[in-house]
C-alpha cells in the first residue's frame, strides 16, 4: 500500500514559526473539507483513514488535527448545527407559529437533503462532541416551544410530540438513501404527506408536490435492490 506523501506541516524536523503555524492550518482546512466530501457521499461511516487519504495528510497529522471522530464530527457539522438552531429561533419568529412549524420542517429536511452526512447527525447523537451537542439541545428546545405554539393556533394535532421528529428524520434518511439521484426530490412527498398527518383536519396545508415519475421510482428501487448490504 502506497503512504501518503507527507503534506506541508507534517515534516517533524520542520523548524517552529509562521510558516509551520500556517502549514498546519492548511491541513486544517484541508482535513475538514476532505471530511465533508466524504460524509456528504457516504455518510459517518467513512473512516478516519479515507479522510486523511482523501486530504492528502498522514494520519498521524490527522490525529494531531482531531484525536477522535467526534472532534472531527464536531467541528465538521459545527456550521451545519447552527444552521439547524437557526431554523428553530426563525420559526419561533414568525408571527403564524402553525407557518413557522411548518417551515421548520422543511427546513430541516432540505437539509437532510442537501449533505447526507448532516442527515446521520440529524439522526444520531454524539455524546464526545459536546459543542454539536449543545447546539442540537438550543434547537431541541426551541423545537419544544414552537410545538407548543403550534398547537395553540388549533392546528398542529394535540397528540404531536417532539418525539415524532426523529421518527420524521429517519424517515426522511430512508428516502433520501433509497432513491438517491434516481428520485431527488422524493423526499419533498414525503415530508407533504406527513405535515397532513400532523395538521387538524381544518388547518391550512402547504400543495402536496408532484410524485416522481415511474421511471424515476423504478431506477431508485433498482437501485436500493442493487446496493451493498
Amino acid at each position: 500500500m502506497t503512504t501518503p506523501a507527507a503534506a506541508p506541516g507534517d515534516d517533524p524536523n520542520q523548524q517552529p514559526g509562521a510558516g509551520l503555524r500556517a502549514d498546519a492550518e492548511r491541513n486544517r482546512d484541508r482535513i475538514l473539507a476532505a471530511a465533508r466530501r466524504l460524509f456528504a457521499e457516504e455518510g459517518l461511516g467513512a473512516s478516519m483513514a479515507s479522510v486523511a487519504r482523501e486530504a492528502g495528510v498522514g494520519k498521524a497529522t490527522l490525529s494531531r488535527r482531531f484525536a477522535t471522530r467526534g472532534e472531527l464530527i464536531n467541528a465538521v457539522f459545527a456550521d451545519r448545527m447552527d444552521a439547524y438552531a437557526t431554523a428553530t429561533r426563525e420559526a419561533l419568529a414568525d408571527p403564524d407559529p402553525w407557518h413557522g412549524f411548518i417551515g421548520y420542517i422543511h427546513a430541516v429536511c432540505a437539509m437532510q437533503a442537501a449533505d447526507r452526512g448532516f442527515a446521520d447527525v440529524l439522526t444520531m447523537t454524539f455524546p464526545a462532541a459536546k459543542a454539536l451537542e449543545a447546539r442540537r439541545a438550543e434547537a431541541h428546545e426551541g423545537l419544544l416551544e414552537l410545538i407548543d405554539r403550534a398547537k395553540a393556533t388549533g392546528n398542529l394535532r394535540e397528540d404531536f410530540t417532539d418525539r415524532d421528529m426523529p421518527i420524521l428524520l429517519m424517515a426522511n434518511a430512508g428516502v433520501l438513501n433509497a432513491a438517491g439521484d434516481a428520485a431527488p426530490d422524493a423526499w419533498r412527498r414525503l415530508v407533504a404527506h406527513m405535515i397532513r398527518s400532523y395538521a387538524t383536519p381544518d388547518a391550512p396545508i402547504p400543495p402536496l408536490p408532484e410524485a416522481p415519475a415511474p421511471s424515476a421510482l423504478y431506477r431508485a428501487m433498482v437501485r436500493l435492490t442493487h446496493s451493498p448490504g
